[in-house]
């Protein structure tokens, strides 16, 4: 079964995924052992089961939930130590001193009228009616109230409750007793609702599975989400149940049989689909409630997309994009996510183990092929996606430009060619006929003409009729195609079926999908290709039948790839349950009119340490203004006017060295930037970054310094 509780059809696709056969780039990591070194390793499934019923308490986006403590919104005011203590010890010092001063009589004997009024003549004096003890218990007694008065008075004055709090019952305090376990019906240990639903059993089994520590995370993201196809409709309850008690935790396998990655290297939590990226730093620019927490993404927060600015060196690939990719590995062995991921050779984006399918274009040994056209039929979609990737660049960089001549000059011999040879054209046999070499045209309009296809012959004439004018984009064209058309490139992009090509397509089942491009040495062709995976990309999740299934796509270097239709197809992800993950070294890598657009089309953005000013100003400009409260400090030198006065003061400046002044303090409230460019540019530390956070329900974190190596 696959993990939505359907079985294998990979066999039956059109395009199917099949594993890779080939080596891995980059030798596997060993696992990280579940625990210290040397600790003999649990009997049962205790640890999984403690992680699953840790808490998740709902928190602002980017939280990392997993055993987080929420905090207030608002920042306590706390006065400092310094002040505190010796502000207590001053009031214990007053206390007394007036204590001493009653106790010795300098203030009088009115403190003993209270006392005097309240009782009767007869309790005092020598012969007093309670006897010598009884008085002295009497007068004791209220010196006593008068002294608790007084201290009373003082510990409001001095804060000695706050003392207290902060420096002594801490040394009092107990370690925090073990939570205890929740209740059957609220552990999720137990799968209530599979025991709500009558699959009573199957619970069981699952229940059994995770207590003897046979289950993972992922095999229980896995379960939940067949379950969730069949509480949908979309599977029957028999077949759910039946998987689950002949296979156990490993009932509704992925595809590729694998239950886990070969490794590592970030920390998720696969309840809450997050992975946690770094902490929040404790920084007075970040909201309070954020402060000292983990900072984590997960699919509702990528669906809004993100674009990551930073310089080579600065972590955008070890701390961002493969964190991320490694998430969504895990959500695609879940079956909840499709994930495509595309950079350079060797840009350390994981292993090969951990994918699907592995396209090495311009490498020999590469088991899969890269379909040029998307799998598509169409010849005018066809045509769309491969002018965006071969000329969309060159396109008007204001939002409302477009390649449209570039695809009606495709559409044109494409559509005729297909309909002869029941395939689109080779990238050789694609060069020449934009090339307008006579033997290959002349081939195509003889066959086309024994087939009776009037309105392609008109196609066929009209680029005929076009080639060679001024303005031609058909010389373009073929230009950018001779970059495929290499030795290096020979045996890709085949359309005659005998590689096995990889099509976006395929991202209606959880497959994972690794793209090597080959900037060494073709640098112009890499980017060509990154635009035609990401035209796929967003034209394929538009058209998809299970939406569900989260799709996203890792785009380790974005330079060149941001074009007016790019843009266009980011801002319409977020509506097919889908999101792009773009990195950039610098936002000059991007034409100056869509600049705004790219940053205003991703609800996450990340600005890293090393920004250029000028990348800052973008960002500043994006994340806005807010309105904060101001102080202006003014010191006002004192002039003293009388004689005695004079000799004061000069006295204290010999003892300071300052001459006496007086402080006046304005208070105002006043619109500033977030985050300016300067403070981007040089105030954000190495290894760290700044992050603004949006997710699909329209929530927004404000921009957040990260420290991204915690």
């Amino acid at each position: 079964m696959n993990s939505d509780g359907t079985q294998d059809a990979r066999g039956t696709h059109t395009n199917p995924v099949p594993r890779p056969a080939g080596p891995p780039d980059v030798p596997a990591m060993p696992p990280r052992p579940p625990q210290a070194p040397g600790a003999p390793p649990m009997p049962d499934g205790s640890g999984f089961v403690n992680w699953l019923r840790a808490p998740r308490p709902d928190a602002a986006p980017g939280v990392w939930r997993f055993g987080h403590r929420p905090r207030p919104a608002e920042e306590p005011e706390e006065i400092p130590t310094r002040q505190l203590l010796s502000g207590a010890l001053i009031a214990f010092l007053v206390g007394w001193l007036i204590w001493s001063l009653l106790q010795n009589g300098y203030l009088g004997g009115w403190w003993w009228v209270p006392l005097n009024l309240i009782t009767p003549d007869s309790w005092r004096g020598a012969d007093s009616e309670l006897g010598e003890t009884g008085t002295f218990l009497v007068y004791r007694g209220y010196e006593l109230l008068v002294a608790l008065a007084i201290m009373v008075g003082v510990a409001r004055l001095g804060r000695w409750s706050e003392v207290w709090r902060r420096f002594v019952a801490p040394r009092f305090r107990r370690p925090a007793p073990q939570e205890a376990p929740p209740a059957p019906q609220d552990d999720p240990a137990q799968w209530n609702q599979l025991r709500a639903a009558g699959a009573v059993d199957a619970a069981e089994r699952l229940a059994a599975e995770a207590s003897s520590g046979l289950m993972r995370d992922v095999d229980h993201a896995r379960i939940l989400r067949a379950w969730q196809g069949v509480l949908s409709g979309r599977h029957s309850l028999a077949t759910f149940s039946s998987a689950v008690l002949q296979d156990g935790a490993a009932a509704c396998l992925h595809p590729s049989g694998e239950r886990d990655l070969p490794a590592r290297l970030a920390r998720h939590d696969l309840v809450t689909g997050q992975v946690r990226l770094g902490t929040t730093v404790e920084d007075a620019r970040n909201p309070y409630a954020y402060r000292g927490a983990g900072l984590a993404l997960g699919p509702e927060l990528l669906g809004t997309s993100l674009v990551a600015v930073g310089p080579a060196g600065s972590g955008k690939t070890g701390s961002v994009v493969w964190p991320v990719a490694e998430s969504l590995c895990l959500h695609a062995l879940a079956g909840r996510a499709s994930v495509v991921v595309v950079g350079a050779a060797g840009a350390g984006l994981g292993p090969a183990d951990a994918y699907d399918v592995v396209v090495r274009i311009g490498n020999p040994e590469s088991v899969h092929d890269l379909d040029l056209y998307g799998g598509t039929i169409d010849p005018d979609e066809a045509a769309a996606i491969l002018a965006e990737a071969l000329v969309g660049d060159l396109a008007d960089p204001h939002p409302g430009g477009d390649s449209r001549r570039s695809t009606t000059v495709l559409a044109q011999l494409l559509g005729p060619f297909r309909a002869v040879h029941g395939r689109f054209p080779s990238v050789p046999e694609l060069r020449q006929l934009l090339d307008g070499a006579p033997g290959p045209r002349d081939a195509l309009r003889k066959a086309l003409q024994e087939a009776g296809e009037e309105s392609l012959l008109r196609e066929l004439d009209a680029r005929e009729r076009q080639s060679g004018h001024p303005g031609d984009v058909g010389s373009v064209l073929a230009d950018r195609v001779a970059l495929l058309d290499r030795p290096a490139f020979s045996g890709f992009f085949d359309t005659s079926g005998q590689s096995r090509p990889f099509s976006l397509k395929a991202l209606d089942h959880p497959v994972r999908v690794r793209i090597d491009l080959p900037e060494r040495g073709h640098a112009d062709a890499s980017r060509i290709l990154a635009r035609l995976v990401l035209a796929q990309f967003t034209a394929s999740v538009a058209v998809r039948e299970d939406r569900s299934l989260f799709a996203c796509l890792v785009l380790d270097d974005a330079t060149g790839v941001v074009t007016p239709e790019a843009v266009r197809g980011i801002q319409r992800l977020r509506s097919a349950h889908a999101g792009a993950v773009l990195t950039l070294r610098t936002l000059d890598d991007v034409p100056r009119p869509l600049r705004g657009p790219l940053l205003g089309a991703t609800g996450c953005r990340m600005a890293l340490s090393g920004l250029t000013p000028w990348d800052g100003q973008d960002f500043a400009e994006v994340w806005g203004k807010e309105w904060t409260e101001a102080r202006d400090v003014t010191d006002r030198q004192i002039i003293a006017e009388t004689p005695a006065g004079k000799a004061l003061y000069v006295l204290r400046r010999v003892i300071t060295g300052n001459a006496p002044t007086a402080r006046a303090v304005t208070v105002r409230q006043v619109e500033r930037e977030r985050w300016s460019a300067s403070e981007l540019a040089h105030g954000v530390p190495p290894g760290h970054a700044v992050l603004s956070l949006t997710n699909v329900q329209g929530e927004h974190a404000p921009p957040l310094l990260v420290d991204l190596r915690s």
